[in-house]
This record gives structure tokens, C-alpha cells and sequence, in this order.
């Protein structure tokens, strides 16, 4: 057998999960500017009671930033009725505080309407990790918003839906 090349784990680790295809979520937060906001493949569930679930993000700064930095966030699963909202949030700068893509819930929070289902959380821990932050979170309060679409997930760096036809039986 011949002897296999050396690898950058760092570019290989890129690669095998651009393959690796995950869900879709933005998630928002109060700022001293007003609302802002992100887009993120790494929100999971993790347990139901109480209801927890976990996202890292990738810098400290930004949008990302307030995010870590508030007391409560919104975490926004994201179908494919709304991936406007996935690629908005994917550039730099939110849509400022009276765009129409904001809805305000009864606690005051601003949250997106436009998504699938808003989950209002409280972070119970935050580990930074590299340049990464490892956010685990409380649910609690679930927003479940219009009739869905086909689910949306991110693959090699692209939005896609998957329907009916792509389930394998």
C-alpha cells in the first residue's frame, strides 16, 4: 500500500464538513444599536427537560458578540420558505430596528416572524474554545410561526431544501 499524502487537518476538517449537511437557524439578540443577528449551522437539541440546546459561534466579535454578550437571544429555526432570512443574516449588518422583517414578542424581544419557529433562550454557559464559543442555552419560551416550508439545510457552502423526493427509503 502505497504511503497516503500529508494532510492539512485544518483544510480537511473544512472539507468533511462542507460534505456534512446541517440545519439552518439566525439567531438574534438585543444590542445597543438595536437587534442584530447572525446565521448559524451548529444549532442542535440537546436535552427536552428542561429544554436545552446548544450553537457555537466563530468569533467574539460583531454580531456574534452580542449575542454572548445578552442576557436572552432568539433562536430562529430556519425552513425553506425562509432562507431570505439565512442569507440576509449570513452579511455583515442587520436590518435596523423598524425593517418589516422584525416582529416584536410580548416579552418586548424583537424576533423574526418570517422563520419557521422562534425559541426565546437564556444562556446558561458559554466555552471558548479556540477562536470559538460554545453557547449552551435554556428554552424558554417556543414561537411557532407560519405553515412550514421544506426543511433548509446547509451544504458545501449553499442553502438547499430538501422535499419529498430526496428521502431515501
Amino acid at each position: 500500500m502505497p504511503d497516503a499524502a500529508p494532510v492539512d487537518i485544518a483544510d480537511a476538517y473544512k472539507a468533511a464538513f462542507r460534505g456534512h449537511p446541517a440545519g439552518v437557524a439566525v439567531i438574534t439578540a438585543e444590542g445597543p444599536d438595536g437587534p442584530t443577528g447572525l446565521t448559524a449551522s451548529s444549532v442542535a437539541s440537546v436535552a427536552i427537560d428542561p429544554p436545552v440546546l446548544v450553537f457555537s459561534l466563530s468569533t467574539n466579535s460583531g454580531s456574534a458578540g452580542v449575542v454572548l454578550g445578552a442576557p436572552l437571544f432568539v433562536v430562529h429555526l430556519v425552513d425553506s420558505l425562509g432562507v431570505g432570512l439565512a442569507r440576509r443574516f449570513a452579511a455583515t449588518g442587520s436590518p435596523a430596528a423598524d425593517d418589516p422583517i422584525w416582529g416584536t414578542l410580548p416579552t418586548g424581544d424583537h424576533y423574526l416572524p418570517g422563520a419557521a419557529t422562534a425559541l426565546r433562550c437564556r444562556p446558561l454557559s458559554t466555552t471558548p474554545i479556540g477562536s470559538s464559543t460554545v453557547v449552551v442555552a435554556e428554552v424558554l419560551d417556543i414561537v411557532v410561526g407560519r405553515e412550514r416550508g421544506e426543511p433548509l439545510v446547509y451544504h458545501n457552502r449553499e442553502f438547499h431544501s430538501l422535499t419529498d423526493r430526496s428521502r431515501l427509503s
